[in-house]
């Protein structure tokens, strides 16, 4: 009950405070590309369910049907140029704020996967990954950053480096987190994306997650970079 207070609290007073930059955004968005501000694509939440989450449109709208489908990479060619800036600042984000007021998600939590990404994981881990609301930002959004870099420089290509090496890594951050779950563990995680957005190349996450995970995070970033 405290967390979903503090989701209602903060996501309120942060889509108030955006509100004059969103405007201008929606305008800009619909002045240029294909017109589209929203864009609206289903992805698994708590217990499994599905629900509708909101970004602002920053890709060609036939993008899931062509190039790496799902999956964005580095130098997209399906990001369109508006869309590019708000990717890099994470503005494109922001819109899932309405989802955590409603209840679809938390500011911290598991990023919510969609029904193709959700079910490379086993079943036995999905009911303890999504036992939580999905949240904005969390510890996997933390060490995957930079994730489109990743896929598009692997040698294996996009596709298996993302089934065969980013899942499962993301995978055990995200039971580290169901496990460690608390409002305190929460704010550090607030103040922790905080911080990676003004210093984007930060290793913040490495104090989080604390020494004996330093071992096991540097072998899982290896394989994905393999």
């Amino acid at each position: 009950m405290l967390k979903r207070c503090m989701d209602i609290l903060l996501s309120g007073m942060a889509l108030l405070a955006f509100l004059p930059a969103g405007l201008l955004i929606s305008l800009v968005l619909r002045l240029t590309g294909e017109g589209e501000v929203f864009y609206y694509q289903t992805r698994i939440g708590l217990e499994g369910r599905e629900f509708r989450l909101i970004k602002f449109a920053t890709m060609l709208k036939r993008s899931p049907s062509i190039g790496p489908g799902l999956i964005t990479v580095r130098n997209d060619p399906r990001v369109l140029p508006v869309g590019r800036i708000l990717r890099m600042t994470k503005l494109n984000e922001v819109p899932q704020l309405i989802n955590i007021l409603i209840g679809d998600m938390s500011i911290i939590g598991p990023r919510p996967l969609v029904r193709g990404q959700y079910e490379f994981l086993p079943d036995e881990l999905k009911d303890r990954i999504y036992s939580v609301r999905p949240g904005l930002s969390g510890i996997g959004s933390l060490v995957f950053r930079d994730e489109e870099k990743l896929l598009s420089e692997s040698p294996k290509g996009h596709e298996r480096c993302f089934r065969e090496d980013i899942m499962p890594c993301k995978a055990k951050l995200e039971l580290w987190y169901t496990a460690h779950a608390s409002l305190w563990m929460d704010c550090l995680i607030i103040l922790a994306t905080m911080w990676a957005v003004l210093v984007p190349r930060t290793q913040v996450h490495r104090i989080l997650l604390g020494k004996e995970w330093e071992m096991t995070l540097n072998t899982l970033l290896g394989s994905v970079k393999e």
